[in-house]
């Protein structure tokens, strides 16, 4: 069984990861704020923005899962939100990093999430895959300095960086938020309602982080979506056919969108497909490949 530091432990992926690995037999470290002993895993404390971290965190560590970054979708991209986006992400892989090599340490991998954003905000009928260049937007800037700071780790270990679209689980969540006016007869489309909206179910994601760990072939970025890919509108309608509820509503106009969300709106207004080939090229199966199964249970 393996030591497994993992950052951002403590949200909706996190959480569930750390779960799984205990079940296993693996022990579990955070990195944290604050210190100290949270049911069977131990905290370390680090502060990204001072540029500091317990470097005992780090002492007989086998892999390194990292998960932290404040919620893209919480604010709005203010000029600060932006930066505090990044800094969270690239930032903190960077201060592991450092503190590794002043340790004269090195773990077997390294494995970050990473954002299915990272070929833009755009809809269009190609399906993208890793071997496509980054967008030119915002959203797109953002997957790609997160991943460049994961590659920063080349040198020292295996890295693998998980392209993640929108994670649909039974509590918490991007699906919560979705559903929610849905449950009060009030679902509609959003915008034009032809973006594209990969997913992937929370348990699938555990597991391909459990995959990542053991299946040495793995190396790079990968798109970690589920095969089926709805559009929103389609998506909308299969959550409310989930949840038993009309929608008759017609779409929820983009500008309105715009207007209150900002430049944040592109998130929603637009998406892409991605190829998830290379990742069932690595042995890997999804448990849920189609979204009906997938929202029956999310919304069970």
């Amino acid at each position: 069984m393996s030591t497994i530091l993992i950052t951002g432990g403590s949200g909706l992926i996190g959480s569930a990861l750390t779960k799984a690995l205990l079940k296993e037999g693996h022990s579990v470290r955070w990195l944290s704020r604050a210190a100290g002993d949270r049911n069977r895993v131990m905290a370390f404390a680090w502060h990204v923005d001072k540029g500091t971290m317990d470097p005992s965190a780090l002492d007989g560590v086998d892999h390194i899962i990292h998960l932290a970054g404040a919620g893209i979708a919480d604010k709005r991209w203010t000029d600060a939100r932006k930066k505090e986006l990044e800094q969270s992400r690239a930032e903190s892989a960077r201060l592991l990093l450092r503190t590794a090599k002043a340790q004269g340490f090195a773990p077997k991998s390294f494995i970050s999430s990473a954002g299915i954003n990272y070929y833009g905000a755009v809809t269009g009928e190609h399906v993208f895959t890793e071997n496509d260049a980054s967008g030119t937007d915002h959203i797109a800037h953002l997957s790609k300095v997160w991943e460049e700071a994961a590659d920063e780790w080349a040198p020292l270990c295996r890295v693998v960086k998980l392209r993640t679209p929108l994670v649909l689980a039974p509590e918490g969540g991007g699906l919560k938020k979705l559903a929610m006016p849905v449950r009060f007869g009030l679902g509609a489309p959003l915008g034009s309602g032809k973006q594209w909206m990969p997913w992937v179910h929370l348990a699938d994601l555990v597991r391909i982080y459990q995959h990542a760990l053991v299946a040495e072939n793995m190396d790079g970025a990968y798109n970690v979506n589920a095969s089926e890919q709805p559009t929103n509108r389609d998506f909308t309608k299969a959550v409310a056919k989930a949840l038993g509820r009309p929608m008759f509503l017609p779409p929820v106009p983009g500008f309105l969108l715009k207007l209150a969300l900002g430049e944040l709106s592109s998130i929603l207004l637009d998406g892409s497909r991605a190829s998830n080939a290379k990742l069932l090229g690595t042995g890997f199966t999804f448990r849920y490949d189609t979204l009906a199964p997938a929202l029956n249970d999310c919304l069970k």
